[in-house]
């Protein structure tokens, strides 16, 4: 795909750049910079940063073999299907280094592939890849160059997380920036890139020491845990959901400040669990905002019951017909106390009979 499919490519057809060069991997660390490093608000020497940021770009930018770059190249983009190998999701395309892809796919942080496994596969790519091109690659430059766009990828898988998730507190990607920082740092204390970037290196330490990684490893269940959280979505027409156990009784969120989609043809036969209404609140409604701040809140709470050893907790989200917003409300909730605390939860729509069909 990335040498045959470069013959006659048109890469006029790509649609954020069309060459991944040192402009593209300066965005990168930018990316990393502000959306991750910033955030951790340490100190550090701008001028210097941004230097060895040039200079690293540089680096990588002047690489001998260049040809169509997948720049997603991971398992979940990967379909085998009836013995046959599938690829989606590389809109991102353009004409970029060989190693990119290959540091993609090795180093994906949930892969959890051991270091013989990623350095025998590596030499195997390296192996099919003398067999295409017409001289054999020079492998002590190619695995240089490699190990540094391992740092590029994973520093770009940083910086998405911390948008995606300290930004728009996604909770899939919360729950995969300890994973993704503790492969970082194995990078970094095990493998050396070919350039000296000092102030670069010095700061990388300090952001993934292990007292840096502890503070986004939040405290998570086990199966001795005796915590159970019921996260319920109900309408106000029909009254609260009750709750049996000892606190007797829990959070309550009301949705009804989220514009409703059931006020609209389109989705009055839908819920919370359709796409379309899904959709809908995400990109026209301040959804993601409200689910933060309810987060924030309930995750206070949650840690302390974990360490404390209570046994329950009620979370519950209304509106009017109990069946759009409280229900997407109530899905996504669940959803990011499952990833974040692997925490056992108890899912109901209490209105679901009386939804409009």
């Amino acid at each position: 795909m990335q040498i045959k499919g470069d013959e006659g490519f048109n890469y006029n057809w790509c649609i954020t750049a069309k060459e991944f060069g040192k402009q593209a991997i300066l965005s990168d660390l930018l990316y990393f910079k502000y959306y991750f490093l910033d955030t951790l608000q340490l100190p550090y020497d701008k001028q210097a940063m941004l230097e060895d940021f040039e200079a690293l770009s540089t680096y990588l930018t002047h690489t001998q073999h260049k040809y169509f770059m997948f720049r997603d190249f991971q398992s979940r983009n990967i379909i085998v299907n009836q013995n046959e190998v599938q690829f989606i999701d590389f809109q991102g395309g353009m004409k970029g280094a060989l190693q990119y892809d290959v540091a993609s796919l090795l180093w994906q942080a949930k892969a959890e592939l051991s270091e013989q496994w990623k350095d025998e596969l590596l030499a195997y790519y390296m192996d099919q890849v003398d067999g295409l091109l017409q001289e054999p690659v020079d492998r002590i430059t190619f695995e240089s160059q490699y190990n540094g766009y391992v740092l590029i990828r994973l520093l770009q898988v940083m910086g998405a997380y911390g948008f995606r998730g300290l930004f728009e507190r996604k909770a899939h990607f919360l729950a995969s920036i300890p994973l993704a920082m503790r492969n970082l740092q194995f990078f970094i204390e095990n493998k050396r890139v070919g350039i000296v970037t000092p102030e670069f290196d010095r700061v990388l330490k300090i952001v993934m020491s292990d007292e840096m990684i502890a503070r986004f490893e939040p405290t998570q269940a086990n199966e001795s845990t005796p915590l159970i959280v019921s996260v319920n979505s109900f309408s106000y027409k029909k009254g609260f959901p009750v709750d049996d156990s000892e606190n007797g009784g829990g959070f309550m969120f009301d949705m009804r400040g989220i514009l409703n989609p059931g006020r609209f043809d389109d989705y009055k036969k839908l819920s919370g669990l359709d796409k379309p209404v899904q959709d809908f609140l995400e990109q026209r409604t301040k959804m993601n905002e409200y689910l933060n701040s309810v987060w924030d809140l309930i995750d206070i709470t949650v840690e302390d019951y974990l360490k404390r050893g209570f046994q329950n907790l009620q979370i519950n989200f209304g509106c009017t017909g109990g069946q759009h917003r409280s229900v997407y409300a109530a899905e996504q909730t669940a959803r990011h106390l499952r990833n974040k605390y692997k925490i056992t939860t108890q899912l109901s729509h209490t209105n679901k009979a009386n939804w409009v069909k």
